[in-house]
This record gives C-alpha cells, sequence and structure tokens, in this order.
C-alpha cells in the first residue's frame, strides 16, 4: 500500500496532537481500541451521510493510532486533489467499471507488512439508501480477517471502534446481525441512514 498521512512519523505525531485536542474541544469522544487480533482488519464505516465523515474519521484515527485505508469514489481523486485524497489513505473507486475491488482488496491486505485497517461504508453512498452493499464482508472474507464495527453518532458525539464480527459465512443472517448493531447511530444527516 502506498505512504499515508498515518505513515507519515512526525506529521502523524502532531496530527495526532491536533485531533486530541480539536475532538475534545468540540465535545466529542473517542471509544474502544483495536483489538490485537484485528491489526489487519475491514473497518464498517457506519453511519456514512455527510461529507463530514471523512475529517471526523481521520481524526478518530489519529486518536486510536490507527492505520487507516479508505475506499472513495474516483471524481474525489482528481487533480488537483489526488494526491492529497491518496496522502490521506484514499483508494479510488471507479463505479462505471466492472473491476474485481473485492478480490483487489483482500490481496492489498494480505500483502501489507504490518497493521492495515481498510474502512468501507456499507451504504456506498452519502445518500439515502435503503440496501447496503456486502463489499465490506466479501473483502473481510477474502482476506481472512475480521471485521470491525467503527461507528459515529453526531447526535450523542461518540466515535470508535465496536466489537469485531467474524463472518459465518451466511450473509444475509450476518447483515441482519450487523444492521442491528447500527441501528441506534444517528449519522450527520440522520434522515439518510436505513437499518431496516
Amino acid at each position: 500500500m502506498h505512504r499515508t498521512i498515518f505513515s507519515t512519523p512526525i506529521v502523524n505525531a502532531l496530527l495526532r496532537a491536533l485531533s486530541v485536542v480539536y475532538l475534545k474541544l468540540a465535545g466529542w469522544q473517542v471509544q474502544g481500541t483495536l483489538p490485537a487480533q484485528a491489526q489487519k482488519c475491514v473497518l464498517i464505516a457506519a453511519p456514512h451521510t455527510s461529507n463530514w465523515d471523512l475529517p471526523y474519521t481521520l481524526m478518530v484515527a489519529f486518536v486510536l493510532r490507527l492505520n487507516i485505508y479508505w475506499i472513495g469514489k474516483a471524481s474525489l481523486f482528481r487533480f488537483p486533489f489526488g494526491p492529497v485524497m491518496r496522502w490521506l489513505g484514499g483508494i479510488a473507486v471507479d463505479r462505471s467499471k466492472t473491476n474485481n475491488l473485492v478480490q483487489a482488496s483482500a490481496q492489498a491486505i494480505q500483502a501489507a507488512e504490518g497493521a492495515l485497517q481498510l474502512i468501507v461504508p456499507p451504504e456506498g453512498t452519502r445518500s439515502k439508501t435503503r440496501y447496503w452493499k456486502t463489499g465490506f464482508y466479501h473483502i473481510a472474507t477474502a482476506a481472512q480477517v475480521p471485521i470491525v464495527m467503527a461507528y459515529m453518532d453526531y447526535q450523542r458525539k461518540i466515535s470508535g471502534l465496536g466489537p469485531i464480527f467474524v463472518p459465518t459465512g451466511d450473509v444475509e443472517a450476518d447483515m441482519v446481525q450487523i444492521k442491528a448493531f447500527y441501528a441506534p447511530f444517528k449519522g450527520k444527516n440522520a434522515g439518510q441512514f436505513e437499518t431496516p
């Protein structure tokens, strides 16, 4: 994987300190820790309802000392923002093309030296959607890594890492359990997040 803001030593330490101070002053509480057995994992990013999710996610990742990468639509990576987005941990996805994103992501996780957490929003968009995509589930299964249920609740100003979820292979049953975990959380635009 490419070098990011999280693997740049001096910048990482400075931004971690700034993130701790900003979140505390803004009234946010960061919860949880990354379990030792989940140093390589897929993080569910939900609810995802606003562009503000990215800066808050980056700050929470600094506070929790994570080494995150995230998947974003290709338009975010157009000139002149591409290099900055990649340095922030972004990986461009062209939704108009059929590609094997699951297999490529799984191979990248397996090949990475050291810790790596790949963030995947199940909604696949900030817009209101009733159905969740299961890419995060299939990436974790193919890479043989756990899923960590990360959350951000703007109403209560809490964010962090929830429990580990180990896929059973029964996607439908597993998605019911995962959605049940996320039901209490409110995104910035709460009306756009559903867990039917």
